[in-house]
């Protein structure tokens, strides 16, 4: 019954800005924390960033630290990934995640979105 919807994605010229987005609805948003993981052609899902239940704690992998940011809107319901300084490593098919709790990292991971491709050119 959860639903997650991202949006956002596109291609971009290397040093550009995306704004990811992942709607949310099935159950009470605000008590779950949330995150963005990301998966490259050929390659594995990776961890990109991560957000508590309150927006008071994030976290992020050291590929996107100080080029990304996340933050979470509890009245809308919406997680975002503000991607800065684009390279061409970050091209992959960003997925949101829901967790099983308030507090990042959860302990299972199985409310996904559908991803939304981002290309970013050299």
């Amino acid at each position: 019954q959860v639903q997650l919807v991202e949006s956002g994605g596109g291609l971009v010229q290397a040093g550009g800005s995306l704004r990811l987005s992942c709607a949310a609805s099935g159950r009470t948003f605000s008590n779950y924390a949330m995150g963005w993981f990301r998966q490259a052609p050929g390659k594995e899902r990776e961890f990109v960033a991560g957000i508590s239940w309150n927006g008071g704690s994030t976290f992020y992998a050291d590929s996107v630290k100080g080029r990304f940011t996340i933050s979470r809107d509890n009245v809308k319901n919406t997680v975002y990934l503000q991607m800065n300084t684009l390279k061409p490593e970050d091209t992959a098919v960003y997925y949101c995640l829901q967790a099983d709790g308030g507090w990042w990292p959860p302990s299972r991971y199985d409310y996904w979105g559908q991803g939304t491709q981002v290309t970013v050119s050299s």
